[in-house]
């Protein structure tokens, strides 16, 4: 007697689709670099993930992915933006992103909080960019925004996921960043 598959059971050769992840950067270098870097090291992901850099601040940001998400909401599972609280008001940002269904990661001040909490804790308020890059530094003494080597940043992940959830994921809250957040939603399957 043939027993019937139950649709728990995976068929042998059967492909699971990968969820599609649209990630938006509001740098053009650092974080394409660093998101490019550590799909390239994990090798295959629980999804597939396209990254694109736009040079805008984070609300234009966040409505031109809002755009993007009505026009084609097929396409990708999810959409990202992944922002900086530097000198901008984020809160606009934050609102329409709720209300589009566009997730966002945060970093306050600014992105190299997320790569400094590869190599150390970071509680302190920290001053703005330059404060962070001074600390960053001193772990990563070559660091350069245009020439980010994710070598540097690799050994680290797991570390800078578990202290950037200490941290707390409130943009408002300085220093925070929400990219673990990103970088988990990487590894999960569907």
């Amino acid at each position: 007697m043939i027993r019937p598959r139950r649709s728990t059971e995976r068929r042998v050769g059967a492909r699971t689709r990968r969820r599609q992840i649209l990630v938006y950067t509001g740098g053009l270098r650092t974080e394409p670099a660093y998101l490019t870097g550590l799909i390239r090291h994990r090798g295959r992901l629980g999804a597939a993930v396209t990254v694109k850099s736009k040079g805008l601040d984070p609300r234009q940001l966040v409505h031109h992915a809002a755009a993007f998400v009505r026009r084609s909401q097929e396409l990708f599972d999810e959409v990202w933006c992944v922002v900086d609280v530097d000198e901008f008001d984020v809160g606009a940002a934050v609102t329409e992103a709720r209300r589009a269904g566009v997730h966002l990661a945060v970093s306050n001040p600014c992105f190299e909080l997320w790569l400094l909490l590869h190599h150390a804790e970071c509680r302190a308020h920290c001053a703005g960019y330059e404060d962070v890059v001074v600390r960053l530094k001193k772990h990563v003494p070559a660091y350069d925004k245009a020439r980010l080597d994710f070598a540097d940043y690799a050994p680290g992940i797991g570390d800078a996921t578990r202290r950037a959830k200490e941290l707390g994921g409130d943009h408002t809250r300085n220093p925070s960043t929400g990219m673990w957040r990103l970088v988990q939603t990487f590894e999960e399957q569907t």
